[in-house]
């Protein structure tokens, strides 16, 4: 395949990441030229987005068009227009999925096609948010010889980074993207929910936490791991961290485990960090089993192995 951005480019899927890659690879130079989906108006929609994009009814009709194909269909439609397409030897079909490898291309590759994975590092909870979130993303890829090349020349020109995978890495780097996004959420959402303990409402909560989630965010990318850690934990506050225990025991009992899985997963980084000491880490480990009645033998000595 051309390293040119000539090649014609499809989509089958026209949904919040097919329609936000279409638009900024055509913004690029890339000819999206067509575009299919289950929905007829979302395909029209995307079309009316791209210069030069034809909707077609039929999925065979963009595999019939297009040089490139990305299959943009939630996961679990994938490996199904895969297989009921004809595609062409020489073409490239790509999906966007985070979690799956290219076995579900698998019936293309069959035929002669080249098979790619080309996921956007990022979270999209809209058109308008996807757009503008792509730049400045990684892009993780899948693929070979010049197709890998594309790829990452695609990655380029949408102001992104990008990351090879192997096919046995995908579903932990899909893991590792949900607990630092869609755990995140959940985070905030237990945080906002003891706010309520006291009387502030969920709105008020949110604009209460969101500078110390922005500051948090800043120390890791410029600070990084583990020097950004801050807290009770990361100085070897243990009369704070008890104090934290009993809170809970007595308004949110049902928030123990979780706090206390976070605490084990946080003092490690506080050992890396180097202000705590092997001593004050077990210390704060026996509380946490104390309070939390959890039995924790040498895990102190677990977590230097480790380092």
């Amino acid at each position: 395949m051309s390293n040119s951005p000539e090649i014609k480019v499809g989509f089958i899927g026209a949904g919040t990441v097919g329609t936000a890659l279409a638009v900024k690879l055509s913004g690029k130079g890339y000819p999206v030229t067509a575009v299919a989906s289950r929905s007829r108006s979302s395909a029209d929609r995307l079309a009316a987005s791209v210069p030069g994009c034809t909707a077609y009814d039929s999925k065979q009709a963009v595999a019939d068009a297009a040089d490139l194909i990305f299959i943009t269909t939630p996961d679990g439609a994938i490996a199904g227009v895969a297989a009921e397409l004809q595609w062409h030897p020489g073409q490239s079909v790509i999906h966007c999925s985070g979690a799956d490898s290219l076995e579900s291309l698998e019936p293309a590759r069959s035929a002669g096609a080249h098979a790619g994975g080309f996921h956007p590092l990022q979270t999209f909870a809209s058109v308008a948010h996807a757009i503008e979130n792509i730049p400045g993303s990684t892009f993780a890829l899948e693929a070979e010889g010049q197709l890998l090349e594309t790829l990452k020349q695609m990655a380029t020109a949408l102001e992104g980074n990008w990351i090879k995978l192997g096919a046995g890495d995908k579903t932990l780097y899909h893991t590792a993207a949900v607990i630092a996004c869609n755990y995140l959420v959940t985070l905030v959402k237990l945080s906002t929910d003891l706010w309520k303990v006291f009387g502030a409402s969920t709105p008020e909560a949110v604009r209460a936490l969101m500078p110390l989630l922005r500051g948090t965010l800043n120390n890791i990318e410029n600070v990084g791991l583990p020097d950004c850690l801050t807290g009770p934990i990361a100085r070897g506050d243990t009369g704070t961290l008890k104090k934290h225990i009993e809170a809970l025991q007595k308004s949110a009992p049902e928030l123990l485990s979780t706090y206390r899985e976070l605490g084990l997963q946080t003092v490690p980084i506080a050992l890396d960090k180097g202000k705590v000491d092997s001593e004050r880490a077990e210390e704060m480990l026996q509380i946490l089993a104390h309070y939390c009645e959890l039995a924790l033998p040498e895990t102190v000595a677990a977590f230097e192995e480790q380092r």
